[in-house]
């Protein structure tokens, strides 16, 4: 596959990820990640989390009740044969508590692994500013 078509095709997916995170689509976000995810996020608190399962928690809270969009700020596409790092700035735009839009921001980067034809995604780290 060329690269650049590799490229479209991991922004794509890490779109299609956060997207199903937005909107608390669990379903998706299964699909897409591995059994044995990996990360460090904030809500970790410094701890290395192993599977779906901490994630779960956050999907079963529903999602927002405001319109959300979600844009990958200059996203750094790194493929190494079969896996690849998505890295990028994280902007979410939603509504506040009194109705005004606010913009709330967080790096990421996302691993990805690609077994047969589909991607998995991995492992990702997001920091707060």
């Amino acid at each position: 596959m060329p690269q650049d078509a590799t490229r479209e095709d991991l922004l794509s997916l890490t779109q299609k990820l956060l997207n199903a995170i937005s909107a608390a689509d669990w379903k998706t976000y299964e699909q897409l990640c591995d059994p044995s995810l990996t990360c460090f996020e904030p809500e970790a608190r410094g701890h290395l989390v192993e599977g779906l399962g901490f994630h779960r928690y956050y999907f079963d809270l529903g999602a927002s009740k405001s319109a959300v969009n979600i844009t990958m700020v200059e996203p750094h596409v790194r493929v190494m044969g079969d896996v690849a790092v998505v890295s990028y700035v994280r902007l979410v735009q939603k509504l506040g508590p009194d109705s005004a839009p606010v913009t709330s921001q967080c790096e990421e980067t996302r691993v990805w692994q690609r077994r047969g034809d589909a991607w998995r995604h991995v492992h990702f780290h997001r920091s707060l500013p």
